[in-house]
């Protein structure tokens, strides 16, 4: 899996005390990390969003530091519980979740937002049409 990150608009190593990202296919991490494909592929106002928000991940030294970011960075619950979501356009998502062996949780059994360093990018989804 890939370490990198896209950061106006170039390419760049993920640095320590940085949320590491990692891309669920190539595919979308070519998308991802590429203006010309992501415009192709997500539209030039949705990746314009897209690419916002995996600025303020890259940036964020955990995932608890990404409340208050623009997006509503937020859990997802039933079918997609233990997933999170960032707002993008109309009811379109940026998903991705705790990429940790195992992963971080509180004592009430929610995820441990503190200790997630690490998240795997899952796809950028309507999830309300499913």
């Amino acid at each position: 899996m890939a370490k990198c990150v896209i950061t106006l608009g170039v390419i760049v190593r993920q640095g320590a005390g940085k949320i590491e990202i990692v891309w669920a296919s190539r595919k979308l991490e070519r998308d991802c990390l590429n203006d010309r494909n992501g415009v192709q592929r997500f539209g030039p106002e949705r990746w314009t969003l897209i690419k916002r928000r995996l600025e303020s991940l890259a940036s964020a030294p955990t995932l608890a530091d990404m409340r208050g970011v623009p997006g509503n960075c937020h859990p997802l619950t039933g079918d997609r519980a233990g997933q999170f979501a960032i707002s993008l356009t109309g009811s379109y998502r940026l998903v991705f979740r705790p990429d940790h062996e195992p992963i971080p949780l509180q004592a009430d059994g929610g995820i441990d937002r503190q200790l997630v360093t690490r998240i795997l990018i899952e796809g950028v989804v309507d999830y309300h049409g499913d």
